[in-house]
C-alpha cells in the first residue's frame, strides 16, 4: 500500500546561478515538476510515494528517475521511456525570489504516457491519487489521465489536484480553464494559487472563489496559497486563513509542491480525517505547510530544497 501515487509530470529545472566571465548567465539542472516534487516532499517526511509518468530516452530523463530513486520514490512499473526528448525548462528569478518559466517541450516526453501504460495496481492500491493539469495539456498523456481518474474514483482512493497552471503549455487559456475544470469533478483535496483561483472562478475575492469551488464543484477540502503572505483553508461552510513565515526568498520553485505536500502528510497522519475539519485542525494543517513552502524558499531547485521532517520540525520550532 503506497500512502500516495502521483501521476504527471517530472522535468528539469534550470535555475540561474550566476553569470560567467563574460556576462552570459549560468544555469543548473535541477530535477523539478510539481507532482515528483510533491512525492519528494512526502518521502522525506517518511510516506510511501511512488510517480506514474514518462520521460525521454536521454541522460536527463535517467537522471530525473534516479533522482525519484535516490529519494525513496518507487518508479517500479510507473515510468515508461520515450524516443521524445525529456522536458526542459528555465526558471527566471526575480528580485523578490519569485519565479516565471520558459518551457522547452515539443511535445516533450511527459505527455507521451499513454493508457497502455497505466499501471493500475499503483493507484488502486494507494491512500490518496494525485494529479495536476499538464498532462491534460495533449494527448496521449490526457486521455491516460482521464482513465486514471475514473479508476481512482470507482476504487474509492482519495483524489488530492494541483492544477499548476502554465499557461505556456497550453494552446489557449480557454482551453486550459476547460481541462483543469474538467478534472475538478474528480478531485476532493484540492490546492490553488490566488491566480489559479482567480482564473476557475472569475473573482479575485478568496472567500467568494472557495465557496464556488467547494460547492459547485464538491471539492471536500480547498487549499488556496498566497505567496508569502500565508494560505487559506476552505471547506464549504468554514474558511481559515494563517499568516505565511517572514523571510528573504531565495527561489521559490517547488515551494506550492512542498506546502502541499506538507498539508497531505498531516492529512495522511489523520488517517485522511479531512471532512468536517476543525479550526484548530486547519490551523495546524496550514501551519506545517506553510513552514515547508517557506524552508523550500530559502534555497535554489525544488527538490534539493525539501527537508526532512526532523528539519521541518526545527524550522518551525524556530520560526513559529
Amino acid at each position: 500500500m503506497f500512502d500516495v501515487t502521483a501521476l504527471g509530470e517530472i522535468l528539469v529545472d534550470f535555475t540561474p546561478n550566476g553569470v560567467s566571465k563574460n556576462g552570459n548567465p549560468i544555469f543548473v539542472a535541477n530535477p523539478g515538476g510539481a507532482p515528483s516534487n510533491l512525492l519528494v516532499s512526502l518521502s522525506h517526511l517518511g510516506k510511501e510515494t511512488s510517480f506514474i509518468g514518462s520521460v525521454g530516452i536521454d541522460k536527463f530523463g535517467r537522471m530525473l528517475v534516479d533522482t525519484l530513486c535516490d529519494n525513496s520514490v518507487t518508479t517500479s512499473g510507473g515510468v515508461v521511456y520515450s524516443d521524445i526528448h525529456t522536458t526542459l525548462a528555465f526558471v527566471h528569478i526575480d528580485e523578490s525570489g519569485d519565479r516565471s518559466f520558459s518551457f522547452y517541450r515539443n511535445p516533450g516526453a511527459d505527455t507521451m504516457l499513454s493508457k497502455d501504460d497505466l499501471k493500475l495496481e499503483l493507484i488502486i492500491k494507494s491512500k490518496i491519487f494525485h494529479v495536476g493539469s499538464i498532462l491534460m495539456t495533449n494527448e496521449p498523456s490526457r486521455e491516460a489521465t482521464r482513465i486514471a481518474l475514473k479508476i481512482a474514483k470507482r476504487n474509492g482512493v482519495t483524489i488530492s489536484y494541483d492544477p499548476n497552471l502554465r499557461p505556456d503549455l497550453w494552446n489557449c487559456l480557454e482551453e486550459a480553464r476547460e481541462r483543469i475544470v474538467e478534472t475538478l469533478y474528480y478531485a476532493e483535496i484540492v490546492k490553488l494559487s490566488e491566480e489559479e483561483l482567480e482564473f476557475i472562478t472569475g473573482t479575485k475575492n478568496v472567500e467568494n472563489g472557495a465557496k464556488i469551488i467547494t460547492q459547485h464543484y464538491d471539492v471536500d477540502l480547498l487549499f488556496v496559497t498566497a505567496g508569502s503572505t500565508g494560505s487559506y483553508c476552505c471547506q464549504k461552510n468554514t474558511i481559515l486563513f494563517e499568516p505565511g513565515f517572514s523571510l528573504k526568498a531565495l527561489d521559490t520553485t517547488g515551494c506550492g509542491d512542498a506546502f502541499f505536500g506538507g498539508v497531505l502528510y498531516k492529512l495522511l497522519e489523520s488517517n485522511m480525517q479531512y471532512q468536517d475539519i476543525s479550526e484548530k485542525r486547519m490551523k495546524e494543517i496550514l501551519l506545517f505547510g506553510n513552514a515547508m513552502g517557506a524552508y523550500v524558499a530559502q534555497s535554489k531547485g525544488g527538490i534539493p530544497s525539501l527537508p526532512t521532517l526532523m528539519e521541518i520540525n526545527k524550522f518551525i520550532s524556530v520560526k513559529g
